[in-house]
Parts: structure tokens; C-alpha cells; sequence
């Protein structure tokens, strides 16, 4: 997992790549994402796979087997089904939209986010919108922190969390979830330990909660039922000796929502500990995402139907330029051929001057509006990128002249890549 100020850097660094000029990263608990709009799609996923190993402090070569890469409608397709929650590990879980929303906001404000990336992402939140209000998808998955309590819960023999007393550990947007849960659910002992302290006293205080230093966690975990830990730590942060020498509550659940792990594995083999991970989430999302098969499907096909029609609004957006440039070409004609008229035709008033005028350019737009309306039309189709090139042909327009108006319309296609850790 990425730390809010290590996803910063990211971007920074990202955004100052020879063969990137949009990026966005999307970090969560068991995921980390680039997105971005690239110039050399080889190139540029090299730079983008090393940056991820710099910045996650895993070598490159233990990275590497865990990546894969999607380019253009893959990448589209890709970010249309996370947004929709089909690649939780809780199918449907609606927390991804505001991490999505969360990784877009950061592209925005470092200022790596372009319209391409900007339209792509908002585009990917309607569909996840659309999933969540028109199908069932809801029914097919809770978020990953209610999964694990549910786990929890199961291991301590309990029907919820009311009268356990717990122990937050981590301040981030997990932790929050956590402990909005407990608190709803009736939790009134609970502490909050964070490696910085304030951070740990903010949440501590929305929920009538202690906050603790996250270096006397041992007394702590000594009068405790149910520990959630998700901090980005790189290393264990409750581990089996500590464990014993705070002699633990029995029975203990201990909530490991972190990637790295916070709890050390071998905490597994205490007497009386009940150990939920990130792995025991997926296998109980999986049973559920198996009880919900049609509302996944229905949710698949959504996301192809939604992909196509991005497909084509891009497709669409390639020939503007095009048709611009034929405009300005027709224009400057127009004008040239005004100019000429002007200096033959001395007598004419000047009404009859404008009328002849717009007469003109009115038989020029006429002339012109089928033509670009249907080319626009046809180049939403598959393979329509040939009508373009079509209409340079025909009307002779200046490869140039096309590239400058592409240049200044930002609106125009990019190659989207998506490197995932």
C-alpha cells in the first residue's frame, strides 16, 4: 500500500517521464494501479514499473512477476470493471468509487491528470454508479472491511462487536471504515494507535474513542477482544512476541487488512488467536461473489457495453481535428474569394455588399455540414479512423495544418496504459 505522501512522489515522478504526460495512481488495500496516458507504450512501462519499484521499496525483479499491463480499450475495460468492484476481492464492494475518486483528485491537484485521463476516470465513476443502482451488484459483496469483522466475529464466537473492546491500528480511510462499522454496531471501548499521533487523536475523536501511541501497543493489546490493523508500514507491526508478553485476551481476533502484512504470521499459532487477512477476505468474497453469479454477469456485460461506447465516443473525437482543419481551409477560401470580389465589384453598397457575403459563407456551410456531420458519424464505427484520411484526401488539406489544430484541441485520443502491482 501507498502512503498518501509516497503516492505524491509517485505522481511527481511520473509526470516528469520522458514518455508519460498523464498519470494517475489508484492505491488500495490490496492493489496499487498507474494509469496513464503514454507517447511510447514500451518506453513508457519500463519507466512506469521502475518508478513502482522505487517508490514501493520492492526490488524490481521481485516486482516484475507480479504485474500486468493493459494498453488502450484493455486499460478502459480494466478500470470500468474495478470501478464496478467486479475486481475486489469482495465483488461489488462500493468503497473502490471513493478511492477511485481519491486517486483522480491527487492526479488533478499535482496536475498529471489531462482531459483524456480526467474523462476516462469520470467516466469509469458513472459506470461503477450505474452497476451499483441498476443492478443488484450490491447483494453480491460487502466492503472488505465488513467481510473481515464478519470473519472476526465468527472466530471470537460472538453475533457482532457490541461490548468487545477494540484496537484500531492505522488513521487511514481503512481504519476510518473500521471504525465507523464498530462504532455503528455498538462498540463504545475502543482505541486508535497510528505512527503519527495526531492523526490517531482526530480519529479517536469522531468516534468517542482513546487514541495511544503506537509504541506502547503491548498493555494495550493485553485488554484486548478484536484488533484491526491496516497501516502502511512496511514490516510486521504486531507480532507474535509481542503478543506474549501482553498476554492477550482469550479468545483474540486479530484483523490484518494491510499490504505488506501488519500482524506477524506466526501469531496464527498463539493459543486462542484468530488471525483474518486480506487472503481469508478473498475466499469469502469469492463464496459470496458465487451466490450473486446473474448480478455479475448482468454487470459484465455493462461494462462491454459501456467500454464499446467509449471506443466510439474516442473514435469520433479522432476526427475533429480533421474536420476543423477542413473548416479553416474552407473559411480562408471564403475570405480569399471575398477579398478578390471586393476589388472587382467598387460599386456595391455595402448592404449589398454583407449579403453577397453571407450568401457565401452560408452556400459553403451548407455545402460542408452533411459531409462532416456523417464523417463524425462514421468514424464512431470500428476501422473509422479511414474516413479521416478519406476527407484529407479529397479536400487536399495540409497534414500540418491537421496536426496544429490536434495540437491546440486537447480533447483528442491518447494512449491509455495501466501498469498494475
Amino acid at each position: 500500500m501507498l502512503s498518501t505522501d509516497r503516492t505524491e512522489k509517485l505522481l511527481a515522478d511520473l509526470a516528469a517521464s520522458p514518455n508519460v504526460h498523464e498519470a494517475a495512481a489508484l492505491a488500495t488495500c490490496n492493489r496499487i494501479e498507474v494509469y496513464a496516458g503514454v507517447d511510447k507504450f514500451h518506453a513508457a512501462v519500463t519507466e512506469v514499473i521502475e518508478l513502482l519499484a522505487v517508490h514501493t521499496g520492492i526490488a524490481q525483479a521481485e516486482l516484475t512477476p507480479h504485474l500486468y499491463v493493459h494498453y488502450d480499450g484493455r486499460a478502459v475495460q480494466h478500470l470500468f470493471a474495478v470501478a464496478c468492484g467486479l475486481d475486489s476481492m469482495v465483488v461489488g464492494e462500493p468503497q473502490i468509487l471513493g478511492q477511485i475518486r481519491t486517486a483522480l483528485a491527487a492526479a488533478q491537484e499535482h496536475g498529471t491528470a489531462g482531459r483524456s485521463l480526467n474523462d476516462l476516470v469520470q467516466q469509469a465513476l458513472r459506470v461503477g454508479k450505474r452497476a451499483h443502482s441498476e443492478t443488484g451488484l450490491d447483494r453480491a459483496g460487502q466492503s472488505v472491511v465488513s467481510v473481515a469483522l464478519d470473519a472476526a466475529y465468527r472466530g471470537l464466537g460472538v453475533e457482532g462487536p457490541a461490548g468487545l473492546r477494540v484496537l484500531i491500528v492505522g488513521a487511514g480511510s481503512m481504519a476510518a471504515l473500521a471504525a465507523a462499522s464498530l462504532n455503528r454496531a455498538g462498540v463504545r471501548h475502543m482505541v486508535v494507535a497510528n505512527r503519527t499521533h495526531e492523526r490517531a487523536e482526530h480519529l479517536a475523536a469522531q468516534y468517542g474513542a482513546v487514541a495511544t501511541p503506537i509504541g506502547e501497543l503491548v498493555p494495550v493489546l493485553g485488554e484486548t477482544d478484536l484488533v484491526v490493523a491496516c497501516t502502511g508500514a512496511p514490516g510486521y507491526v504486531i507480532t507474535a512476541e509481542m503478543l506474549s508478553r501482553a498476554a492477550h485476551r482469550h479468545p483474540l481476533a486479530l484483523v490484518d487488512l494491510a499490504l505488506p502484512r501488519d500482524v506477524d504470521p506466526a501469531a496464527r499459532e498463539l493459543p486462542g488467536v484468530h488471525v483474518v487477512d486480506l487472503e481469508r477476505v478473498a475466499q469469502d468474497g469469492s463464496a459470496q461473489a458465487a451466490g450473486a453469479a446473474q448480478e455479475i454477469a448482468a454487470v459484465g456485460e455493462m461494462v462491454l457495453a459501456e467500454v464499446e461506447a467509449y471506443a466510439a465516443a474516442q473514435r469520433a473525437e479522432a476526427v475533429v481535428p480533421t474536420v476543423a482543419a477542413l473548416r479553416v481551409m474552407a473559411a480562408d477560401v471564403v475570405r480569399a474569394e471575398l477579398e478578390r470580389l471586393r476589388g472587382k465589384t467598387p460599386g456595391l453598397t455595402d448592404k449589398d455588399r454583407a449579403e453577397v457575403e453571407q450568401t457565401v459563407r452560408r452556400v459553403v456551410d451548407k455545402l460542408l455540414h452533411v459531409p462532416t456531420v456523417r464523417v463524425k458519424q462514421l468514424a464512431g464505427a470500428p476501422g473509422g479512423s479511414s474516413y479521416a484520411e478519406a476527407l484529407r484526401e479529397l479536400f487536399g488539406l495540409d497534414p500540418a495544418s491537421v496536426e496544429a489544430v490536434s495540437a491546440a484541441d486537447t480533447a483528442g485520443p491518447t494512449n491509455n496504459t495501466e501498469v498494475r502491482a
